[in-house]
């Protein structure tokens, strides 16, 4: 067994540890969901602060899944903690966003290229200017090929990384909106972890991806439930988990 640092957030409870691959749903019971319906034997490794982190087996790869909570504080935390003290190489976001366009629809898949922010991450870097964070290509390429493989209908592009879930846009006229604005910038969906994962991916050399289904559209006012939620999105999850297998080893 490998030793493995304890941490504030991850205390290994099982020799098997983390897999090279980390799927990150914000939610611990879709965590939960995704190892008791995807994986072989799953063993419970860390669940500080009951964030149900597993390790099993999918098509012969120790792949790990753990959640993330919300937002980019919740998400910095573990995947610094993952990449700089489990030997981690990989994580996949697997959650939901809000679509922003009307050709994207309830339950699309979007595969997050790039993430726009109003955070203030990349303030930590100390950097001139500003910073585009941008997924891994390898896991790009990778999810392309199993979205297609796995029949979902998916879109690739940019989404937006916030830290506000409800936003004041009272007397906010339409064309100074914020959502208008990264809508007619061609933002896909909004969502609140993936650009603080590819900051912290490309500071330690390491690779992160946000796939997410779309699970409320802004504009329709359509939604999803609670429950649809953490349960349904099974398209998202396999196709993770496929770009999960397919890394192996790399």
């Amino acid at each position: 067994m490998a030793e493995f640092a304890v941490t504030p957030h991850i205390r290994v409870e099982d020799p098997i540890g983390f897999g090279k691959t980390v799927l990150m749903p914000g939610d611990p019971l879709r965590s939960k969901f995704i190892a008791e319906n995807f994986l072989e034997n799953p063993v419970l490794v860390n669940n500080v602060r009951g964030v149900n982190g597993y390790t099993g087996y999918y098509k012969g790869v120790k792949v790990s899944v753990m959640a993330s909570g919300m937002g980019m504080p919740a998400i910095g935390i573990y995947s610094h903690e993952l990449f700089n003290f489990f030997d981690v190489d990989n994580i996949i976001r697997v959650g939901s966003a809000g679509s922003i366009q009307e050709n994207i629809h309830l339950y699309d898949l979007v595969i997050a290229q790039g993430a726009c922010t109003d955070s203030n991450w990349q303030s930590q870097f100390h950097l001139p200017g500003t910073f585009a964070p941008i997924a891994s290509f390898e896991l790009v390429s990778q999810a392309v090929k199993a979205a297609q493989e796995n029949g979902a209908v998916y879109h690739v592009g940019n989404v937006n990384s916030s830290d506000v879930f409800y936003g004041d846009h009272v007397g906010v006229p339409e064309g100074l909106d914020s959502v208008y604005g990264l809508k007619k910038m061609g933002v896909m969906a909004l969502e609140m972890e993936a650009a603080a994962l590819y900051m912290n991916a490309a500071r330690y050399g390491k690779r992160g991806l946000c796939i997410c289904t779309i699970s409320d559209h802004v504009i329709t006012g359509e939604e999803t439930t609670a429950q649809e939620r953490q349960d349904s999105f099974t398209t998202m999850m396999k196709v993770a988990l496929d770009v999960a297998a397919a890394m192996d080893g790399k």
